[in-house]
This record gives C-alpha cells, sequence and structure tokens, in this order.
C-alpha cells in the first residue's frame, strides 16, 4: 500500500469516526428527527461523505447503536475479571449510568431494535453483564435472585428517574444509582413478587 493509499485510508477512518461522534451528539440534542446535513455540519465534512460510509440514515442510527453497545461490553468484559465482583458490577453500573447521562440513546435503541448487528452485540453485552451478576451473587454481595437479566434491565434507570425532574443537577442520577445497589445487596431483603424476566 502506498503512502498516498494509507493516507487516504486513514481520512476515511478519521472522518467516519467523526460522523459517528457528530450523530451521537445530534440524535442526544434533537431526536431522531436529526438530520443528516446538521450531523454532516457538525461533523465538518460534506453531506455526501456520510453518505459515502452509511448508505442510509437507519445505517447511521444502527451503527450509533452499536458503537455504544460495544463499549459497554468492553467495560464489561474487562470487569468481568475484576478481583472484587462487587465492586466491579457497581463500576459497570457507573460507567454505563454515567454514558447515558452524556448521550441518553433510549429512543434510538428502539429504533434499531430489529437490526441483527444490534441485535448481536446487544446479547453478547448482556451475557457479559450475567457474568458480572453471577460472581456477584456468588460473592454474596447482592441477592441470591437477582439475574443478569435483571440487572441489564436496570442500567438506564437512574437516568430516566431523573429525566422526570426539570433542572435536575447533572450528577443527581447517582443518587438513584446508589438507592438501586442497595436494593440489589442481600441485607434486610424480601421476596420479590415475580420471578426475573427471560432473555429472548
Amino acid at each position: 500500500m502506498t503512502t498516498s493509499s494509507r493516507r487516504l485510508r486513514s481520512d476515511a477512518v478519521r472522518n467516519r469516526e467523526r460522523v459517528l461522534a457528530a450523530a451521537e451528539d445530534e440524535f442526544a440534542e434533537q431526536g431522531i428527527e436529526a438530520s443528516v446535513s446538521d450531523i454532516a455540519r457538525r461533523a465538518g465534512v460534506a453531506k455526501g461523505t456520510v453518505f459515502s460510509h452509511f448508505a442510509t440514515k437507519e445505517d447511521l442510527i444502527v451503527a450509533v447503536v452499536a458503537n455504544h453497545l460495544a463499549e459497554l461490553k468492553e467495560v464489561a468484559e474487562r470487569l468481568g475479571k475484576a478481583p472484587d465482583p462487587g465492586a466491579a458490577l457497581l463500576e459497570f453500573l457507573t460507567v454505563a449510568g454515567d454514558r447515558r447521562r452524556q448521550r441518553d440513546l433510549t429512543f434510538l435503541m428502539s429504533a434499531s431494535a430489529d437490526d441483527a448487528t444490534v441485535t448481536e452485540i446487544r446479547n453478547r453485552l448482556h451475557a457479559d453483564v450475567t457474568t458480572l451478576v453471577d460472581r456477584a451473587r456468588a460473592a454474596g454481595a447482592i441477592r441470591h435472585d437477582i439475574t443478569g437479566t435483571d440487572v441489564f434491565l436496570l442500567i438506564c434507570a437512574p437516568v430516566h428517574v431523573v429525566e422526570n425532574l426539570p433542572g435536575a443537577p447533572s450528577d443527581l442520577w447517582l443518587r438513584y444509582l446508589a438507592i438501586i445497589f442497595d436494593g440489589l445487596r442481600p441485607e434486610g431483603a424480601s421476596p420479590l413478587p415475580r420471578p426475573a424476566p427471560d432473555w429472548s
């Protein structure tokens, strides 16, 4: 590969990363109706450059969601080897909560729920979260009847709680994360009214 070809490839990779970052920010601010033109402007590239990487806006949405889930999966996978399982689970929930505070992409998750790539990464993330939960449960850090699916469904809960309070401090989600994590602990636990849902 020539120096010129390497430079072109490097520029293309950089542009793709800029488009993804701009799209994530634009969708977080404007919702799913954010335009490709505004995303291109934010990324500092031409609109055609966006379409050279992502054929449709839907493809761009899928890429943003897949990127978000893959980054969370890397965190969960790393923490799955941590020496303190309880602390590892809390750290994962903190990282996941903080990312959602910065870029709440729940509506994009719904828009891309049927995409095969998103489904695959989501299932792999669920498996890694289940590993974290299984280790924490075996160590006695959380109650015996908590499953990976329970915790996976709680990932975005702290942010959604805070969204109901206009003008809330940016770090208020930490209060609700602490409440959630205390609810996972075995001390004082009472029987849960229903079994955990199945993951499919």
